[in-house]
């Protein structure tokens, strides 16, 4: 830029002087025309005009070399800034190059990162797949066997049904072919049931002063207490029976299984042996009870109501058998609850012990046939 200013004043120079010699001459020229009359003096102002051109040469020559050397610096001028320029813009290129490749090395590094991380991801999505595929087998493995043990489970439970029907038909056989019979021995059969419970009942009540005495040596008062209690709930079982009338509460539609056999009984019947487990767990948590308040450790099965088994018994509808198997199951639990003091199988309410029922109804398995 500074060599394009310098060529503008040089030429506006030039310009001026060519100007002001063009002048002059037009005024020469105008004095020669003007003054025809003064050819007498014209070789004097000749002489003038010849100095004065002398003058202007000289003067134009200084012009001239002035130029030159203005020209010349002009020339080293733009050379130096030719070369500042080139230099400059080397420089310039160089922190390009330097800042391109500083980016270069960045977006490599970035586009590394990037790399690894994608084939990171890619290595976990195939290890999930892997895993997938390991847990679909697995799955698949484990449905094939879920399959098969339910084929088979149905397979048994449907031979279990068809055996149970067949059974079911030729215990209906044998029952109808056996109808009469049981009709007419039914009263001698629930006679001999109710003789044999009173003959047992008898043998405890003649054992009573044998255990009392012993309850006393052993200073087991609660356990003493309750015993007595237990007794006269038996009196007042032995005075109900001699009250009770026999009723025909209808045929066999219950079954309940014990031992891993199958037995049958009416309406009346199912009710007695749920009633058999409830009263077993209430005289059972009074037992327990007594014993942990004695100090006594725990033994359900010497109780004497445990032995006995027969409270809440009519001797009618179902074995004196049967009705103390389920009498002691729900003993035992309710002696646990009451020897630890707890309600794990049973509740409190209404001033009275009970089983759950679902614990009861697990107990005894009743089921209903149509």
């Amino acid at each position: 830029m500074k060599g394009t200013y310098l060529s503008k004043i040089l030429v506006s120079s030039l310009f001026s002087v060519m100007l002001f010699g063009a002048a002059n001459v037009n005024a020469q020229d105008r004095r020669g025309h003007g003054r025809g009359d003064w050819n007498q003096n014209q070789g004097r102002d000749n002489n003038q005009n010849q100095g004065s051109e002398n003058r202007q040469q000289a003067q134009q020559q200084r012009w001239e070399e002035r130029r030159q050397q203005q020209s010349q610096q002009n020339q080293e001028r733009q050379q130096r800034w030719e070369q500042q320029r080139q230099q400059r813009d080397q420089q310039q290129t160089q922190e390009r190059q330097q800042r391109w490749e500083q980016q270069r090395q960045q977006q490599q590094n970035q586009d590394r990162q990037r790399w690894e991380q994608q084939r990171q991801r890619d290595q976990q999505q195939v290890q999930d797949r892997q895993r997938w595929e390991q847990q679909r087998q697995n799955q698949d493995r484990w449905n094939d066997q879920n399959r098969r043990a339910l084929e088979d489970q149905r397979r048994r439970d449907q031979d279990q049904q068809d055996a149970w029907r067949r059974q079911q038909q030729n215990r209906d056989w044998n029952r109808q072919r056996d109808d009469q019979r049981r009709d007419n021995n039914w009263r001698q059969d629930q006679q001999r049931r109710a003789d044999f419970y009173r003959q047992q009942s008898q043998r405890w009540q003649q054992q009573e002063w044998e255990r009392q005495r012993s309850f006393e040596q052993q200073r087991r008062l609660n356990q003493l207490r309750y015993q007595q209690r237990y007794l006269e709930e038996l009196r007042r079982d032995q005075l109900r029976l001699q009250q009770w009338r026999y009723n025909d509460y209808g045929p066999y539609n219950y079954r309940y299984n014990r031992g891993g056999s199958f037995y049958l009984t009416n309406q009346y019947g199912a009710e007695m042996l749920r009633r058999a487990i409830n009263d077993g767990y209430s005289q059972g948590y009074l037992a327990g009870e007594a014993d942990r308040q004695d100090g006594w450790g725990f033994s359900p099965d010497q109780a004497f109501a445990y032995q006995d088994g027969s409270y809440g018994y009519d001797g009618y509808y179902v074995d004196l058998g049967d009705y103390q198997y389920y009498f002691r199951e729900g003993f035992r639990r309710g002696y646990e609850d009451g020897y630890y003091s707890r309600y794990q199988y049973g509740r409190y309410s209404n001033g009275g012990y009970s089983i759950l029922g679902t614990i009861l109804e697990q107990i005894l398995g009743l089921q209903f046939l149509n």
